[in-house]
């Protein structure tokens, strides 16, 4: 009797199952072995066995992934690989699809590199927000490079050419070889202890990967990281990424590209100049305008309240009383004349002699009198004249200016009545009665 089983394969969708599991189940992973049976198909996929002592296994390298490896392995040549386990499911062989490739020595390094990588990415390294802008201005700048080697010469050469005003302050470093992380990030430290120059510039010229390995080792990046001035990494040539470009603030593609990105062209700077100087002198000429304007206003104003104008006033005005007052006396002498002499007149026409001298008696006595009240009038006007006078001087700056006083201005000429108002060292305008004179404030 035919018994119902649900869990029936298909071929095909039993070696899709087998796919599945073959790719979940291990991921991505790194394998070293030895190259057979390399086959360059007409799509450029490349079709090969890595084998080992004791077994062997397909692999699959397609045409995207083999053409950034930057070598054709060779048959027999041993490898290092970074793939993912698979299954082709038309034949049902099980198969690895390569990803990476390189000679096993370098293949190791690579490695080697995406691990260190992945362990300073997730410690933030890398971050963004972590980047430091390059300064406007730049006017020292360090080098960390080979003091023998032509990546410092490419440099020097740049920064001559396009700003010879620049300073250089250059920092000799190993860049290759046993030792060489560390000589790089005790001059990257040495560096930033100094402070003597805006940014720093790391890197050597181009080589192998091994040539250029020591800007792979963390002491390298560490460094990087914690350095409080910029870091511009030139490392190499162009195709060159090392892990120093991706903790530096700035990645140039080589030395030379670093040494553009911190120096401006001697036309640019000299352009920049003229306008600056331009600018400078059409403020200076604005300010000039201002200041010549404010001081029209200041002296006109000052002009208008100038103690001297009001005395001037006031002596014209006593100078007019004065003549008011001479001719009121003349007249009211006038007048007292010409009544003296109608009684005179009178009394001699109709006056005998005794009566005349009664008479004559008593017009020397009006006389007399009249004279008293004219001195006496004539005493009062002239004391209450001077009364007015003193009254006006009282009131004169210059009368206090007399009595001993002085008036004092600060240096922008504001009359000071209060010492505490003046600094010390500032310089002060003394005015007196007979002169003035400039002193200074102790």
């Amino acid at each position: 009797m035919a018994t119902q089983n649900k869990n029936i394969y298909s071929v095909s969708s039993l070696n899709r199952a087998a796919k599945s599991l073959l790719e979940t189940g291990l991921g991505v992973i790194w394998l070293s072995g030895e190259i057979s049976n390399l086959t360059i198909a007409v799509s450029g996929h490349w079709y090969f066995t890595l084998k080992d002592h004791n077994a062997q296994i397909k692999c699959a390298m397609f045409r995207g992934n083999n053409s950034r490896a930057g070598f054709t392995p060779k048959h027999g040549q041993q490898v290092l690989v970074r793939a993912k386990l698979s299954l082709y499911e038309a034949r049902g062989d099980y198969q690895l699809i390569v990803e990476t490739m390189a000679p096993e020595g370098d293949g190791l390094l690579k490695q080697q590199f995406e691990e260190l990588k992945c362990q300073l990415a997730a410690q933030g390294l890398f971050s963004e927000s972590l980047k430091k802008p390059l300064p406007e201005i730049i006017k020292r700048v360090g080098i960390i490079t080979s003091s023998t080697g032509a990546a410092l010469h490419d440099i020097l050469s740049v920064l001559q050419r396009r700003d010879p005003r620049l300073q250089v302050i250059i920092y000799p470093s190993q860049v290759q070889g046993q030792g060489s992380a560390l000589s790089v990030a005790s001059q990257i430290a040495l560096a930033n202890a100094r402070h003597e120059c805006d940014v720093l510039i790391v890197g050597r010229g181009g080589g192998s990967l091994e040539d250029l390995w020591c800007f792979n080792e963390p002491e390298v990046a560490y460094a990087i990281h914690h350095s409080q001035l910029p870091v511009i990494s030139a490392v190499g040539h162009e195709i060159d990424v090392t892990i120093s470009d991706f903790v530096a603030d700035v990645r140039a593609a080589t030395p030379s590209a670093a040494a553009e990105l911190v120096s401006q062209h001697k036309t640019f700077v000299s352009t920049q100049l003229t306008t600056l100087v331009n600018r400078l002198k059409q403020s200076m000429l604005n300010t000039m305008q201002h200041k010549t304007h404010q001081q029209s206003v200041l002296k006109q104003t000052l002009l208008q309240h100038d103690p001297k104008h009001k005395l001037q006033q006031q002596a014209q005005h006593l100078d007019e009383l004065s003549l008011r007052l001479q001719y009121a006396m003349q007249q009211k002498m006038q007048l007292q004349n010409n009544l003296t002499t109608q009684l005179k007149n009178r009394l001699q026409q109709a006056s005998p002699g005794h009566h005349i001298n009664i008479e004559l008696q008593k017009q020397q006595q009006l006389s007399r009198q009249l004279t008293q009240a004219m001195a006496a009038k004539l005493t009062h006007s002239e004391q209450n004249l001077h009364h007015q006078i003193q009254q006006l001087n009282a009131f004169s700056p210059l009368a206090t200016l007399a009595r001993g006083y002085a008036i004092v201005k600060d240096e922008s000429g504001k009359v000071s009545t209060d010492p505490t108002t003046l600094k010390v060292g500032e310089t002060i305008q003394v005015t007196l009665d007979k002169g003035l004179f400039n002193a200074q404030v102790i």
